[in-house]
């Protein structure tokens, strides 16, 4: 058996929404200092809507994929429900991740999370 999906590596080889929001209206970065893996997410909101979000992440393919799968899956959605995404559904979208892999789509939790906060008391500030 493969160690990785096709979804898996189709998102690590064809990342989405790669890069950089300048002015976003929220950034979250998170790291695991075990592995290494570092994700910084940025997202732009408009009236509650995610309308754009990017990331970038320095890490393996397990990282990379489930920061990209994890920025289809909140696109276009409402805060309150990305707030809701868990590591288990990014996983399930990539058709599964290797069990010591499983620390990456967390992170991708985490960094999604990290950016919603952000967003969120930046909100309270203005």
């Amino acid at each position: 058996m493969a160690l990785y999906s096709e979804k898996v590596m189709d998102h690590f080889m064809n990342p989405r929404n790669v890069g950089i929001i300048e002015n976003a209206d929220g950034i979250g970065e998170v790291g695991n200092a075990k592995c290494g893996d570092i994700m910084k997410m940025y997202l732009k909101i408009d009236e509650n809507i995610i309308t754009d979000v990017k990331f970038e992440t320095f890490g393996c393919a397990s990282a990379i994929a489930s920061s990209s799968m994890a920025t289809e899956l909140i696109k276009g959605k409402r805060v309150e429900d990305a707030m809701e995404l868990t590591n288990k559904a990014v996983a399930e979208a990539l058709d599964g991740l290797p069990d010591y892999k499983m620390h990456c789509s967390v992170l991708a939790e985490e960094a999604i999370q990290a950016a919603l906060e952000d967003y969120r008391r930046k909100q309270e500030q203005s």
